[in-house]
C-alpha cells in the first residue's frame, strides 16, 4: 500500500478522531483517547441496564504480592466502578493452594451478581494456571483465555467468543488507523511478532478474519527485518525492548506496539538509578517511517482495560438474555 502525502493522511486521520500529529511523518495513535470514548459508551449502556435491574459485576482475583499485578488489578477495579459496575477484588496470599483458588473460582461461577471473572496472571509457581483458567465458566471468562473461547475465535465464531482484551483493543486501533489513512485491511500484509496465547495467536486470528494476509514471526525468526519491511500492518508483542528497529519499518505502515519494557534511564552522576518504559519497536526511528504508530505508554495499554469492561458488559447482557 503506497503511503499518502503527509497532509492528506493528517486530515483524514484527525477526522477519524483517534489520531494526532506527532511532529514527524507518522501519526500517533492515541489509545487513551480511544479508551476514554469506549468507556463513555459503556457507562451509558451500563446505566441503561441498571434501569432494568441489571448491574454488570466483575470479580478480580489477585494471588500474591507482585507490585505490578497489584497496580493492574487496581486499575481494572477502578475502571469497573467508573463504568457503574459492581466490582469485587479478592486478594489472596502467595501461599494460597490451588485447591483453595479453584474453590473460589467455583463460588464466583455460581454467584449471580458476578458476570465476569478475572484471575490475574502470573500465578505463584505452585498453582497450575491452566487448570485455573479452565475452571472459569466460559460465559464469565472476560479475559478470553478459556479453551472454549479460544476455540470459538479459531473457527471464526467471534460473536460467540470473548476475545482477549489486548488483541481486541489493538484491532480497534488498527481499524481506526486504517480508516484515518483511507486504507483497507482486506488484502493487507500483516505481521505479528510474538506467538503468545494472550496476544500473538489471537491477534493473528482476528486479522485473518478481516481478510488480511497474516504472517506470525517470533524471537527465533530468521531475517525478521525483511518480514517487517513488507508489512502494511505490524503488531509487535514479543517482549524485547526495541527489538524491531525503526529502519526496518515499511514506509506508511500501521505500527501497533504491544510491548511494555522497563529499561534504565540516563541519570546525572550521583543521581539515583531511574527507569523508563519502551516498547518492542525502536520508536524514535519508526515514527519517521510509519504512517501511524502507537506510543509506549499511552497506546494499546489503555485499550486493554477498556475491552475488559466491554467484555464484562457483554457477559452481563448475555447472562441476562439481552
Amino acid at each position: 500500500m503506497p503511503a499518502q502525502p503527509a497532509a492528506s493522511i493528517r486530515d483524514s486521520a484527525e477526522s477519524a478522531g483517534i489520531l494526532r500529529p506527532s511532529g514527524e511523518k507518522a501519526l500517533l495513535i492515541d489509545g487513551r483517547a480511544a479508551a476514554d470514548r469506549l468507556l463513555d459508551e459503556l457507562r451509558s449502556e451500563a446505566a441503561s441496564l441498571l434501569r432494568d435491574g441489571i448491574k454488570p459485576g466483575l470479580a478480580t482475583v489477585l494471588v500474591g504480592e507482585d507490585a505490578a499485578s497489584r497496580v493492574y488489578v487496581g486499575s481494572k477495579g477502578k475502571a469497573a466502578r467508573a463504568c457503574g459496575f459492581h466490582s469485587v477484588q479478592h486478594d489472596l496470599p502467595a501461599t494460597t493452594s490451588e485447591t483453595d483458588l479453584l474453590a473460589l473460582v467455583g463460588q464466583l461461577n455460581e454467584d449471580p451478581a458476578i458476570h465476569g471473572i478475572l484471575v490475574q496472571l502470573p500465578l505463584p509457581k505452585a498453582i497450575n494456571a491452566t487448570r485455573i483458567i479452565e475452571a472459569i465458566a466460559p460465559e464469565k471468562d472476560v479475559d478470553g483465555f478459556s479453551p472454549v473461547n479460544v476455540g470459538r475465535i479459531a473457527i471464526g465464531e467471534i460473536e460467540r467468543a470473548f476475545v482477549p482484551c489486548t488483541p481486541a483493543g489493538a484491532l480497534l486501533l488498527i481499524e481506526e488507523a486504517a480508516k484515518g489513512l483511507s486504507r483497507h485491511l482486506r488484502g493487507a500484509e500483516a505481521l505479528i511478532v510474538g506467538r503468545s496465547n494472550i496476544v500473538g495467536k489471537p491477534m493473528a486470528q482476528l486479522l485473518l478474519q478481516r481478510d488480511a494476509t497474516v504472517t506470525v514471526a517470533h524471537s527465533r525468526t530468521t531475517d525478521l527485518a525483511t518480514l517487517v519491511g513488507r508489512a502494511d500492518i505490524l503488531v509487535a508483542a514479543v517482549g524485547r525492548p526495541e527489538m524491531i528497529r525503526g529502519e526496518w519499518v515499511k514506509s506508511g505502515a500501521i505500527v501497533i506496539d504491544v510491548g511494555i519494557n522497563r529499561v534504565p534511564r540516563e541519570t546525572a552522576p550521583g543521581e539515583a538509578p531511574k527507569t523508563r518504559l519502551v516498547g518492542d519497536v525502536a520508536f524514535a526511528q519508526a515514527v519517521k517511517r510509519a504512517g501511524a504508530i502507537t506510543p509506549v505508554p499511552g497506546g494499546v495499554g489503555p485499550m486493554t482495560i477498556g475491552m475488559l469492561m466491554a467484555n464484562t458488559l457483554r457477559a452481563a447482557k448475555r447472562l441476562a438474555h439481552r
